[in-house]
């Protein structure tokens, strides 16, 4: 049975997690003709959460991907499991099971340690999120002192390593350059001694994908 076909995206390229995706189905877009049509949200003027927003997509919150059969699919792993269902390459989430395994566990430890922790240290720190957040400045701070750690755990990984969780570019790397490319919205640098984390920045950054 074919799957249902995009329709639209709800997207806010300036956020961390629309970006993620626009990352991925940029790299899809390789020998691929993939036209989705963009719906702008502005987070800051809270249209994910008005009353039509929210009976559409039922949650209030980007990206969200909607289906010529109404389905609404969100949460960035899930959209792009199914672009890679609709896409099979160039696979970016695991050929096969131990492979699969590898890049969903570097995966998710890079949006839990980092991702997630730059984001807090943003949102809790930042007066114009206070529109989004119920702000705890502690709490971002808290953050922001866990980042040299969590920053020198992906430095290790990256030894003698070109990507993240496999011999390509995966979902795990797009999450990690997103990451590292949001640490400038909270003026942290990367410490200058985590040299493989540096190199792998800068392929990162040298791809088309990451100019979104």
């Amino acid at each position: 049975m074919p799957l249902p076909q995009p329709v639209r995206l709800y997207d806010q390229p300036r956020a961390p997690n629309p970006r993620r995706l626009n990352i991925f189905i940029a790299e899809k877009g390789a020998g691929n003709e993939i036209e989705i049509p963009r719906v702008q949200v502005d987070l800051l003027a809270g249209e994910h959460k008005t009353a039509d927003y929210l009976a559409k997509v039922g949650v209030p919150q980007v990206p969200a991907l909607e289906l010529d059969d109404g389905q609404v699919l969100t949460e960035t792993l899930a959209i792009a499991r199914y672009l890679e269902a609709l896409y099979p390459e160039p696979n970016m989430l695991g050929r096969e099971p131990m492979e699969q395994v590898e890049i969903e566990q570097w995966q998710r430890r890079v949006e839990f340690r980092l991702f997630l922790t730059v984001a807090q240290c943003f949102r809790h720190t930042n007066p114009h999120l206070a529109v989004l957040e119920d702000q705890c400045p502690d709490w971002g701070e808290v953050n922001r002192n866990r980042l040299a750690g969590r920053l020198a755990e992906l430095d290790r990984r990256l030894e003698g390593r070109d990507w993240i969780a496999a011999d390509r570019l995966t979902m795990a790397d797009i999450t990690a350059v997103v990451a590292v490319d949001f640490l400038k919205v909270i003026k942290y640098a990367v410490p200058e001694d985590l040299t493989n984390l540096i190199a792998w920045h800068q392929r990162m950054r040298a791809r088309p994908s990451t100019a979104l």
